[in-house]
C-alpha cells in the first residue's frame, strides 16, 4: 500500500490506447448483485470526439450473402453496393482487428442504421464563428491587458473566420463591424431580462431564419459571393476574407478586420459613475465590536453580464443556427445588475460564500441558476458554445454559470488578472494551430449502443441529454440520463465523458448454453471538425463477462485504479451538488473500506496480514489525496475535473513529484514531506500549478552566484533542468498552470507543503533529519490513514 504512484506513472505507456476509452472494470460481473459488491461503479471514461450500431471488427460476416451480423443486437445488415467486392481476402478497414476506432469524413447525409458510409463530394465547410463578449467594468490597466490579448487572438484566427464584438458594463454594446468610417453600436439596457425575440427585433432580425423572411436588396455594384447577396445583419459578424467564402443568411460580408482592431483601440473602461465606498473594515489584531467603527456604504461597479450573454446568444441564434460558434466571455467581476446577478451593487452585501450556498443563504443564487439554465437550453438548441475567462480577485459567479458552460462543452479559465500568464497563455492556446492546437470541434452528438444485458445510467461531463429514450436506458439515473444520445456543442482533444452502466441480464441470457462470454459497447460521435467538415467517429470495444461470485481473480486483473479514482471523484462531485448535506469524506471512507474488504488478501481480525493486489495498490493513496483536495468544494475545479482526460484528472487528484540532485538523475519521489532535502530541487506538478522548490543549501548556493562561475557549470545545469521540465508541462496543458518558484522556508513554499503527506509535523519535529522539513497540521498522515483502513477492512 506504500507503492509510489509517480514512479509507476513515469514508466507506464499511454494508458488510453488508440480507442481513448478506459473502463473502471475490464471484466464485468454478470449479475446486478455482484456488480454492487464491486463498490466502484461499472463506468467508462471516453474521449469522443432500434439498434443503430455501425460496422466494426467484432461483427460476424457472411461473405457469400454479403451480410454482417451486429454483435450488439444480432440484427442482420446488408453491405452497400460499393462493398460488392468484399471477400475473406478483401475486407474493408472497419473489419481489421486493430481498427476498433474508425473515423469517417461525411460526404453528405449520415449513414442509415447499420450501414457503412460511402464516399462522395463534400459540401463547402462552414466558417468558424467567434463572438467576443468583453467586460469593461475594469480598471484601465486590466483593459489594456485585454486589448493586447485580443490583438494576438485576431492575428491567430483562420482567415475565413467570422468575428463579432459585444462589450458591456452598465449597458450592453453590440458593435457594428460593417463600417470603417463611422462606428455603429446597438445599445441594450442591463437592468432587466431581454427575451430572444426582443433582441432580434432591436437588431432588425425578427424574422431571421423563418420561411419567407425577406432578403436585403442588393445595392448597386454590391458584391456577389458564390451567387449570394450580402444579407441583413449589417456586418454584426466580420468575415475576414469574404471573397473566398459564401456568406450565411443573416451576415453581411466585410472586407477588412482593421475595423475590429480599431474598435479594440477605442475601448475604454465603463464610463458609468460608481459611487465610492468601502467594504466593512475587518481587523483581526484588535477586538472591535461592529458599532465601534463606522462603515462607509458605497456601490460596486454596475455589471450586466447576463444581458450581455443573452444578446450574444440571440445574435448567433439568428445568424448562425446549427453552425459551430463560440461565445468567448472575458469577465472582470461579478454580475451586479439584471438577470444572472449574484450580488447587489451595495458593498455592504458580501459575495455569497460556499457556506452560504450549503445553507441556502445566498439570496440571488437560485434565480441566477434558473436564468443560466434557460441560456444553456437556448445555446444547446442552436449548437453554440459558451467559454468563460474570468480574471478577478473576487468571485465572478462560476457556480451560477456552471450549467451554461458545462452543458455547452465550454472552456473555463480562472485567474487573478488579465495580465497574469494563466489568462494570457490559456487565451492564446484556443486560437493556436499546429501541435499546440486544442483541436476545438463543434456541434457534436454522442450515441451509445451496447449489448442487451447492459443498460446506460447516464453521463457526467460536458454534454446535454437529447432525451432519446429506449430499451437501453437504465431505471437508475446518474447525471444526464434517461437517454442514449447526447449533444456536445463543443469538444476538444482532452474532452472526457464518464458513462455509467448497469447490468440487467435477461432470463434467456442467464440460462446455460445461451451465455455470450463477451460484451460489446459502441460509441458513435459525430462532430464538426476544426477544418469545417462533418465527421463520424465510431469506437467499438469488447470486454469479458465473468462470474463475480466465483472468479474474483479475473475481476481484480481487470481493475483500472486510475480510472476508478477519477470516476469516484466525479461521482461524489455530482452527489454533492444533487444531495443536501452529503458527506463526501464519509462516503469515500466507507467505499474504500468495502472495496479493500472485498478484494484485499488478509486473515480476519489480523491487520498485519492485510495486502492488496498491485492493481489496487495505489487506490488508497488516490482516495487519501482526494479527501484532502479542493475538488469537493469549488465549482471551477469540479468543471475541469469532469471534462479532462483520465491522465490529467489523476494529476489533479494526486500531484506528481520529481527530484533533481547531484547524486542521481531526475526521478519520481514520494509525495511526502520526507522527500524535502537541503541539497535537492523538487518539481511538483499539481495540474493547476507547477512548483519548483529549492532546498535550503541549493538556494544559498544560487544566491551566492555559484551558477555563474565556470567551475560550477554542473550546478547551473542542475538549476536549469527543472525549469526546462516545467516549461514542457506548461506548454502542453490547458488551462495554463501557474508557475511558482520558491525556496525552502520561504513564504511560497506553502504551494508545495499543502500537497505533501504530513508524515512529519510539529508533534514529531524531534525525529526530522537535518535539512528536511515539517508541516504544521493536525491532519493524519497517509501511514496512520492506512493503519486505520487495514484495521477496519479485516473486521468487515
Amino acid at each position: 500500500m506504500a507503492a509510489d504512484p509517480s514512479a509507476a506513472a513515469a514508466a507506464a505507456p499511454d494508458p488510453d490506447g488508440p480507442d481513448a476509452v478506459r473502463l473502471t472494470w475490464n471484466a464485468w460481473p454478470r449479475s446486478k448483485v455482484e456488480a454492487s459488491r464491486c463498490v466502484v461503479p461499472l463506468a467508462a471514461a471516453i474521449s469522443p470526439p432500434p439498434c443503430s450500431a455501425l460496422l466494426n471488427p467484432f461483427a460476424r460476416v457472411d461473405f457469400a450473402a454479403k451480410i454482417w451480423i451486429c454483435p450488439l443486437c444480432f440484427s442482420r445488415n446488408h453491405f452497400p453496393p460499393h462493398y460488392a467486392a468484399i471477400s475473406e481476402s478483401n475486407v474493408p478497414a472497419e473489419l481489421f482487428p486493430q481498427c476498433s476506432t474508425v473515423e469517417y469524413l461525411l460526404a453528405g447525409a449520415a449513414p442509415a442504421a447499420g450501414v457503412p458510409l460511402h464516399q462522395g463530394g463534400p459540401p463547402a465547410p462552414p466558417p468558424p464563428v467567434f463572438l467576443f463578449v468583453i467586460d469593461t467594468c475594469v480598471i484601465e490597466e486590466e483593459l489594456e491587458y485585454v486589448k493586447m490579448s485580443m490583438r494576438k487572438a485576431v492575428a491567430l484566427l483562420p482567415e475565413h473566420a467570422l468575428v463579432g464584438l459585444v462589450t458591456f458594463g452598465t449597458q450592453v454594446h453590440l458593435h457594428e463591424l460593417g463600417f470603417s468610417d463611422l462606428s455603429k453600436i446597438y445599445v441594450f439596457r442591463g437592468t432587466k431580462e431581454i427575451s430572444k425575440e426582443q433582441i432580434l427585433d432591436q437588431l432588425g432580425l425578427a424574422g431571421a431564419g423563418r420561411p419567407g423572411f425577406p432578403k436585403m436588396p442588393q445595392q448597386p455594384g454590391g458584391p456577389q459571393i458564390n451567387g449570394m447577396h450580402p444579407p441583413a445583419t449589417a456586418g454584426l459578424l466580420d468575415e475576414l476574407q469574404p471573397d473566398q467564402w459564401p456568406v450565411e443568411t443573416g451576415n453581411r460580408a466585410i472586407r477588412c478586420t482593421g475595423v475590429a482592431l480599431s474598435l479594440l483601440d477605442e475601448l475604454q473602461p465603463d464610463q458609468w459613475p460608481v459611487e465610492t465606498g468601502n467594504r466593512a473594515i475587518r481587523c483581526t489584531g484588535v477586538a472591535l465590536s461592529p458599532d465601534q467603527w463606522p462603515v462607509e456604504t458605497g456601490n460596486r461597479a454596475i455589471r450586466c453580464t447576463g444581458v450581455a450573454l443573452s444578446v450574444a446568444a440571440g445574435l448567433l441564434g439568428a445568424c448562425m443556427p446549427g453552425t459551430g460558434a463560440r461565445i468567448i466571455a472575458l469577465l472582470g467581476g461579478p454580475c451586479t445588475e439584471g438577470p444572472g446577478m449574484i450580488v447587489s451593487k451595495d458593498l455592504s452585501e458580501p459575495v455569497r460564500s460556499h457556506k452560504d450556498l450549503d445553507k441556502d443563504a445566498a439570496p440571488h443564487f437560485q434565480k441566477a441558476v434558473k436564468f443560466y439554465d434557460g441560456l444553456a437550453k437556448q445555446l444547446v438548441s442552436q449548437g453554440h458554445v459558451l467559454d468563460v475567462f474570468a480574471s478577478a480577485l473576487d468571485q465572478v459567479g462560476l457556480a451560477e454559470m456552471k450549467v451554461a458552460i458545462e452543458r455547452t462543452g465550454g472552456l473555463v479559465v480562472l485567474s487573478e488578472s488579465f495580465g497574469h500568464s494563466v489568462f494570457k497563455d490559456s487565451f492564446k492556446r484556443i486560437f493556436e494551430g499546429g501541435e499546440q492546437s486544442l483541436d476545438l470541434s463543434f456541434n457534436g452528438t454522442l450515441e451509445i449502443n451496447c449489448s442487451k444485458d447492459i443498460k446506460v445510467q447516464g453521463i457526467i461531463g460536458p454534454c446535454t441529454s437529447l432525451e432519446k429514450k429506449g430499451a437501453l436506458c437504465a431505471d437508475t439515473v446518474v447525471g444526464q440520463g434517461n437517454t442514449t444520445a447526447w449533444k456536445m456543442c463543443g469538444l476538444d482533444r482532452n474532452t472526457s465523458l464518464t458513462v455509467f452502466f448497469d447490468v440487467s441480464p435477461s432470463e434467456r441470457s442467464s440460462q446455460p448454453g445461451h451465455q455470450n462470454p463477451d460484451l460489446y459497447i459502441q460509441f458513435v460521435t459525430s462532430y464538426q471538425h476544426p477544418e469545417g467538415q462533418m465527421r463520424i467517429r465510431v469506437t467499438t470495444i469488447c470486454r469479458k463477462w465473468v462470474d463475480g461470485s466465483t472468479n474474483t481473480e479475473e475481476l481484480v486483473e481487470g481493475f483500472d485504479q486510475e480510472t476508478a479514482a477519477v470516476v469516484l471523484a466525479r461521482y461524489i462531485s455530482l452527489k454533492m451538488e444533487m444531495e443536501e448535506e452529503f458527506d463526501a469524506t464519509r462516503w469515500l471512507d466507507r467505499s474504500l473500506i468495502r472495496l479493500c474488504s472485498r478484494f484485499g488478501d488478509y486473515r480476519k481480525d489480523d491487520p498485519s496480514s492485510f495486502s492488496l493486489h498491485s492493481n489496487f495498490s495505489l487506490f488508497p493513496q488516490f482516495m487519501f489525496n482526494l479527501r484532502r483536495s479542493q475538488f469537493v468544494q469549488t465549482a471551477y475545479f469540479r468543471m475541469l475535473l469532469n471534462r479532462e482526460s483520465i491522465t490529467n484528472s489523476v494529476a489533479m487528484i494526486q500531484p506528481s513529484l520529481i527530484s533533481f540532485s547531484f547524486d542521481s538523475p531526475p526521478s519520481p519521489v514520494f509525495l511526502d514531506v520526507a522527500s524535502i532535502a537541503a541539497d535537492r530541487i523538487l518539481l511538483l506538478d499539481a495540474y493547476f500549478s507547477v512548483v519548483i522548490f529549492h532546498g535550503m543549501t541549493i538556494a544559498q548556493w544560487r544566491n551566492m552566484g555559484y551558477q555563474n562561475q565556470p567551475e560550477h557549470q554542473q550546478f547551473a545545469q542542475l538549476l536549469q533542468a527543472p525549469h526546462e521540465e516545467a516549461q514542457i508541462i506548461i506548454k502542453g496543458r490547458f488551462p495554463a498552470p501557474r508557475l511558482v518558484v520558491c525556496d525552502q522556508h520561504g513564504s511560497q513554499a506553502r504551494f508545495l507543503l499543502a500537497k505533501l503527506n504530513p508524515s512529519a509535523t510539529y508533534n514529531s519535529a524531534h525525529d526530522v533529519p537535518p535539512g528536511s522539513d515539517i508541516i504544521f497540521t493536525d491532519d493524519v498522515s497517509f501511514q496512520v490513514f492506512c493503519e486505520h483502513l487495514q484495521r477496519l477492512a479485516v473486521q468487515s
